[in-house]
């Protein structure tokens, strides 16, 4: 069962990414992580086309279904949370999805910088401030 205290990069709880499909670690439209959660799906991400190629290209197909573990197969324009090593190395390759900052995990600043989630955002808050007193 997922944490309900859990916080987002931002330092606010951590919003819910997507239900349609419904994603998480626990199923839950969160991108909660907890000690079960060893890949860290920590990562609200909206794939795209190239994002879903680069993944299949490293061993991590998103777009066949796999109804055993109740995953649909993604397309283009779904938010997924996606493991914070294969999003990094998606990065690294220049094949990142956008990043939806308030429904990502904190845990995922362990290995990617504020920052580089930053250049992907798609949910920029209102108020910027709050992304000064992160950096």
């Amino acid at each position: 069962m997922a944490p309900t205290d859990a916080r987002n990069v931002l330092g606010g709880p951590l919003e819910p990414c997507g239900t349609e499909p419904m994603t998480g670690f626990y199923r839950d439209g969160c991108c909660s992580t907890g000690p079960e959660d060893l890949g860290s799906h920590t990562i609200c991400a909206v794939v795209s086309a190239e994002f879903l190629a680069h993944q299949r290209a490293i061993g991590n197909d998103l777009s066949t279904p796999m109804p055993e573990y109740r995953f649909p197969g993604l397309r283009p324009g779904d938010r997924w949370c996606v493991t914070a090593r294969n999003w990094l190395r998606a990065h690294e390759d220049g094949a990142a999805a956008p990043v939806v900052l308030a429904s990502t995990h904190e845990a995922v600043l362990a290995l990617v910088p504020l920052a580089v989630l930053e250049h992907y955002a798609v949910d920029v808050p209102g108020d910027l401030s709050a992304l000064d007193d992160l950096s």
